[in-house]
């Protein structure tokens, strides 16, 4: 009998399956596609020899992730690419508020009025940073905090509505750059801990950048698969688990699946009826002949790309999608460009580029118009170097990922307090009603990114029963 088998070999799926077996369990892990990654894979979706990555492209979380940062994944090919800039705002006026490594390339973007603000919000915490990611995505109850005086600082400023902390700003470029990075999660700018949101991606910008992978997301993926095998564990792929029977014996089971998807596997009935999901996006990734022409030169040299005219469209653009259930007439994009930081995406002089926009729960319609005429606000003649584009909305991205339901690829709405306390309101929320289940997924405490501490966290209870007489 093995002592654990995990389910999805997303990056949580991965993780717990590599702690489990850095401590000598014997672990199996089951997907149901023919190749690990979940939320972190490359592939070639629009034109031989450009690899697309068809969801997380850039990523501060996991280059900031303790759990990341533990394991030796660099020797398996992991190799962390930094832009020039982590991420850049662009403006109609040719203009561009910019997330630097340097706090103060970021509080000069702002202009200043809103510099020495912003340098007293986020300073007080990069001293502290470590200790601080590892005890804010260890949250609830999986370690006790290593310094609860800044993690309490951190939550008076975090826990309220992100429009209550960006009162301090004077002008719109830090708000709207500010609420840009709210919107990474899907979340309304005045919901609940959305102060915090931002400031987890401000400060991981800071600490150590928002890199890409070497030749893709699927290299972190890949790194984890390798260390996992290399210490014992067995992979299988091309595997769909409808029942729990459909597995061998084993005397734990761990879900990197969506909370409805558990309840249907393992009989558990209406035990998450309550979770609640969020919008879906619409993506779409794009073959380039050349560059993004953007008219602000920051955005030229940036990984990641946000366009918003102003807090309060992108405000407005969150709300048409979350609350009044229809696509908002300028979404708010995200954007990443690769190619600025890893050559090796595309063929040469050619570059893959991707953006989405956030629409209704299971939305059906096409929203690349709307899409495009976005980027040609900040990137005139964006058009005229699309070679290919593949396309993606609710129920194709549902398809190729089971736990974006709706579309959702937060894996459940990040708003009210199912931000923190998800999937159920409970301090052990890792646990299911059968004493030998789990749950590991971004469904889980810390919640939707490419960093593994779901899985982390949820190896942590898994080990706590296994090592139990």
């Amino acid at each position: 009998m093995l002592d654990a088998v995990v389910v999805g070999a997303g990056p949580n799926g991965l993780t717990a399956a590599v702690e489990l077996a850095r401590r000598g369990f014997s672990v199996a892990l089951f997907e149901a596609k023919d190749t690990v990654g979940g939320g972190a894979r490359t592939e070639e979706l629009t034109l031989p020899g450009f690899r697309h990555d068809p969801c997380s492209a850039a990523h501060p979380l996991a280059v900031n992730s303790p759990a990341f940062r533990a394991l030796p994944l660099e020797r398996y090919g992991l190799e962390w690419l930094h832009p020039e800039l982590p991420m850049a705002h662009p403006f109609p006026d040719g203009t561009a508020a910019v997330l630097s490594r340097s706090v103060g390339e970021t509080a000069a973007s702002f202009g200043p009025r809103d510099a020495g603000a912003y340098r007293r919000l986020v300073e007080p915490f990069l001293p502290k940073w470590d200790t601080l990611a590892r005890d804010f995505m260890s949250l609830p109850l999986t370690a006790l905090p290593r310094d609860p005086v800044t993690l309490a600082r951190f939550g008076l400023l975090g826990l309220p509505p992100s429009t209550w902390l960006t009162r301090r700003f004077r002008d719109e470029r830090a708000r709207t750059l500010f609420a840009g990075l709210v919107a990474h999660v899907m979340a309304p700018l005045g919901g609940f801990a959305t102060g915090a949101v931002g400031l987890v991606f401000a400060l991981a910008a800071h600490a150590r950048g928002w890199p890409v992978a070497r030749g893709g997301s699927q290299a972190i993926s890949d790194a984890l698969a390798a260390y996992l095998k290399d210490l014992g564990g067995s992979v299988h792929t091309d595997y769909e688990v409808k029942r729990l029977d459909d597995l061998p014996p084993a005397r734990a089971y761990v879900f990197d699946t969506s909370p409805t998807a558990l309840a249907r596997i393992a009989g558990f009935g209406g035990h998450y009826a309550n979770y609640r999901y969020g919008p879906g996006v619409f993506k779409i990734d794009y073959a380039l002949d050349g560059p993004v022409p953007w008219t602000a030169p920051q955005a030229r040299t940036a990984g990641t790309v946000q366009i918003g005219a102003d807090s309060t469209e992108i405000a407005a653009a969150l709300r048409a999608a979350s609350r009044e259930g229809r696509a908002p007439d300028a979404p708010f994009l995200i954007t990443v460009q690769p190619g600025v930081a890893d050559p090796t995406r595309a063929p040469a002089g050619k570059h893959v580029f991707w953006a989405y926009g956030h629409v209704p729960h299971g939305w059906t319609g096409d929203l690349t118009d709307a899409i495009e005429r976005q980027l040609d606000r900040y990137a005139p003649g964006f058009r005229d170097r699309v070679l290919a584009r593949a396309t993606a909305g609710p129920p194709e991205l549902a398809a190729r990922n089971a736990n974006y339901v709706g579309g959702d690829i937060a894996t459940g709405a990040v708003s009210g307090l199912q931000l923190l306390l998800r999937p159920k309101l409970s301090l052990f929320p890792y646990a299911t009603p059968h004493p030998a289940v789990f749950i590991c997924s971004s469904a889980t405490p810390p919640g939707p990114g490419v960093h593994g501490m779901s899985g982390h966290n949820a190896a942590k209870a898994v080990w706590r029963r296994l090592r139990q007489p």
